[in-house]
Parts: C-alpha cells; sequence; structure tokens
C-alpha cells in the first residue's frame, strides 16, 4: 500500500493547529474601550460556578447560573468574551468588572455588551481588587498596551499629569511600556520605542468618566 506522506502531513497540521487554535480562542483580553463598563470600581476573581441575583440577597430573583470551564461556558446567550473582562486560563484568571460592592456581594457586569448587572456573593473578600490594585498589580509586571481605538492624543507623553501640560514626546512603535506609577487617571510610564530612545512622562490611562485607554499587556 502506498503512503500518502503529504496527505498524513497536512492532517496532523490540521488536528494539531486546530485543537491550539480552540484553546487560545477561549483566552479574553481587552483590544478596545469598553463604554459599558465604565461606572465599574474594579475586578472580581470569579468561580467556575456561580448564582447572578437581581439583587444581593438569596431570597432575591435568580437571573442566572454561570458555569464554564477552559473550554465551554453556560449559558451560550452571555458567553466568555461578554462574561469577562479578562479570562487567561493558563494563568487562572478568570476576572469580571465590579460595579458596587457591600461586605459580602459584588455587583458584577455580567454582559459586557450591553452593560447589564446582577449580584453574586463573594467567597473571598480578598479576590476583589480596585482597578488601581489591578494596574499596579499586573500593569507593573507586565507593562501597558494602548488599546485600539483609543484617541490619538493618548499616546503624547506629559511633563505633568494635566491635558493643557507640556508634551515631551509621543509613543511610535513601543516595544514595551513600563508602568512607573499610577496618579488618579494618569499613569507615569517608560516607553523603548523602535528607535531605541528611552522617554518618560504622564499619559492618561482613563478618561475622567472612566473609559480606560491602556490596558495592563498580560501574556
Amino acid at each position: 500500500m502506498k503512503i500518502d506522506i503529504k496527505k498524513i502531513i497536512i492532517s496532523i497540521f490540521v488536528v494539531v493547529f486546530g485543537f491550539a487554535g480552540s484553546v487560545w480562542a477561549k483566552d479574553v483580553i481587552p483590544i478596545r474601550p469598553n463604554v459599558n463598563q465604565v461606572q465599574s470600581v474594579g475586578l472580581y476573581q470569579i468561580n467556575d460556578d456561580v448564582k447572578i441575583y437581581e439583587e444581593p440577597n438569596e431570597e432575591s430573583n435568580i437571573l442566572y447560573r454561570v458555569r464554564w470551564n477552559n473550554d465551554e461556558f453556560f449559558p451560550d446567550e452571555i458567553g466568555f468574551d461578554n462574561f469577562f473582562v479578562v479570562f487567561i486560563a493558563k494563568k487562572n484568571l478568570a476576572l469580571v468588572a465590579v460595579t458596587d460592592y457591600t461586605d459580602d456581594w459584588v455587583e458584577i457586569i455580567y454582559d459586557n455588551s450591553t452593560g447589564k448587572t446582577g449580584w453574586i456573593k463573594m467567597d473571598d473578600p480578598y479576590k476583589f481588587m480596585t482597578w488601581i490594585n489591578f494596574y499596579n498589580s499586573y500593569g507593573k509586571k507586565y507593562g501597558l498596551r494602548l488599546l485600539k481605538s483609543s484617541p490619538e492624543s493618548c499616546k503624547d507623553m506629559k511633563a505633568q499629569t494635566e491635558d493643557m501640560s507640556k508634551t515631551i514626546s509621543v509613543i511610535n512603535y513601543p516595544k514595551k511600556i513600563n508602568l512607573n506609577v499610577i496618579r488618579g487617571n494618569w499613569a507615569l510610564v517608560s516607553v523603548m520605542d523602535m528607535d531605541r530612545t528611552p522617554k518618560t512622562g504622564y499619559v492618561r490611562w482613563r478618561s475622567d468618566d472612566g473609559i480606560r485607554y491602556f490596558f495592563p499587556d498580560i501574556k
């Protein structure tokens, strides 16, 4: 029997890369600014089986029971992209946006496409991070990246934390944007552009009404 080596190689390629695609496709990282998350105050690391209530009370109406694993999400009408702000299976990161919280409950955005919210009971208060804490932790570790469709003015590096402050440099083709410190809606960053010229200055990481333009470049 004649063996068709070419067909075997193609079959292996399809199986291996097709499988890899199905795994990596589940990762969720912000690409563009999301106006439906402007009222959020932070992020919560969520479990793989939670009930979303209409009010912060277990006697309240249950809106959804959400269950997920690394490959599947239920219910289908929500899905990975609409539910998570960040989902990276290999790093065990499953973060949702929080709009309010009490001692025992967090109000989360369970549909990022519409901004719909509901309440879940916290199993661990230390799983909640404010946006500042999240950026200080993950932004300083991985650096930042500018989200697509952000205003061009976000590339301006300022001498001070003011829109009218002098522009001392511009981010062009950065190899990495290092986060030094967050001050309000501004971030002091150090950038090494493709021309290998080091630059340091303040950039707007979010607007005054909470739209985030930069996001931790988690890899």
